[in-house]
């Protein structure tokens, strides 16, 4: 990806040069320092990866992150307005073609797209920061033991502590998490971008987690781009139980609920072990419902077949902006954001309490901190 990514941005600039930039009633210096500007922003993932840190994880200020995160909105919203002017320009061309030149070619249009992406792009960084709303969610579990009718489960994830994302930000969030009093904390993946030397004050409010059943977690392919090893150790030592392929027995009045959690795929690029259901839910009595976190819901077909109930996933960030989650749905089996029946299995795919800062930016897509309810059919 941080080898297509500079092609992906540079034809994105090109295209907005062509037919936002050179069409402007100004001056050819003018179109000219525009045309850098703008990519300046297109390209800034490889300039702040090159001088300030890392691709992943810049070490800038988060003032400046978010004017950059909004500069590169601007320079995105803007290439999907004027494709989307251009796609209805000639459709309304090929009958009326006065018309069609008017919508392609008019100033007024031009200008407008361009005044709409500099609005959009504030607002959807302004969504993307913001500290997330509660989502409460029901579920309906067949065989759900009596004593767990009830049971509330806080989920977060890719929660991707970072600059941008920092401790205050974390901080919040765990206040809000925490003030729920749930039975149990599970955060499915994606914890922090940087190294545990960079991140250790970003993480630290996860320490302050609190719940009746303690608080469970798993990796995400981001866990695994910054010494995965360490991480799991600081993870632990901050009293987080870090499962891997693995499982534990959540017990009331009796009866029982398993809650397992797998590895991400990303694991086997690093040569570290890759998702291993059968050995997640080896040593479960029959009959126990299992709760399965996974970072990515894209399994949960293979997970409905291998008899659990229930599926966590996060990874998706629902999409992020309304009309291309289409495109994270198609990379994701199909799945993007809230509640699906797959067979007889419920999954449920959050929002993402939070997001990677190299695409900062939520419209119509908003953040969550998840409270499931689970019913008893």
């Amino acid at each position: 990806m941080g080898t297509l990514l500079p092609f992906v941005t540079g034809t994105i600039w090109l295209y907005v040069v062509w037919r936002f930039v050179w069409p402007l009633p100004c001056g050819f210096a003018c179109r000219a320092a525009l045309a850098v500007a703008l990519l300046l922003a297109a390209e800034y993932h490889q300039i702040t990866g090159r001088f300030f840190g890392t691709l992943g994880s810049p070490e800038l200020p988060q003032w400046i992150l978010m004017c950059l995160a909004w500069a590169f909105g601007v320079v995105l919203l803007l290439a999907l307005l004027l494709l989307l002017r251009d796609v209805v320009g000639m459709l309304v061309w090929l009958p009326a073609r006065g018309a069609g030149r008017v919508v392609l070619q008019g100033r007024a249009v031009g200008l407008s797209i361009g005044a709409l992406a500099l609005v959009l792009s504030a607002v959807g960084v302004w969504q993307a920061v913001k500290i997330p709303g509660i989502r409460t969610v029901a579920v309906t579990i067949p065989g759900l033991p009596a004593a767990f009718d009830g049971y509330r489960i806080v989920q977060l994830t890719d929660l991707h502590a970072s600059r941008l994302l920092p401790q205050s930000w974390q901080a919040a969030v765990v206040a809000r998490a925490d003030r729920l009093d749930p039975d149990l904390i599970v955060i499915t993946g994606d914890l922090a971008d940087g190294t545990p030397e960079l991140r250790a004050a970003d993480v630290r409010p996860l320490r302050d987690l609190r719940a009746k059943d303690g608080v469970l977690a798993i990796p995400g392919n981001h866990e695994y781009y910054s010494d995965y090893v360490r991480w799991m150790q600081a993870y632990r030592a901050m009293g987080l139980n870090m499962m891997e392929n693995s499982h534990v027995l959540i017990r009331r009045d009796g009866a029982s609920l398993a809650v397992a959690g797998v590895t991400d795929r990303q694991a086997g690029t690093f040569g570290l072990p890759r998702p291993d259901l059968k050995a997640a839910l080896q040593g479960i009595p029959a009959g126990t419902p299992v709760i399965l976190l996974e970072h990515r819901p894209g399994d949960a077909p293979a997970n409905a077949d291998a008899g659990v109930a229930l599926q966590l996933s996060g990874h998706t960030h629902g999409g992020q902006i309304l009309g291309l989650h289409f495109i994270t749905r198609w990379a994701n089996n199909g799945f993007v954001s809230g509640l699906y029946r797959v067979g007889p299995m419920t999954l449920y795919v959050s929002n993402g309490t939070g997001l990677w800062n190299g695409l900062a930016l939520r419209l119509g897509r908003p953040s969550e901190i998840t409270q499931i309810v689970l019913r008893a059919k």
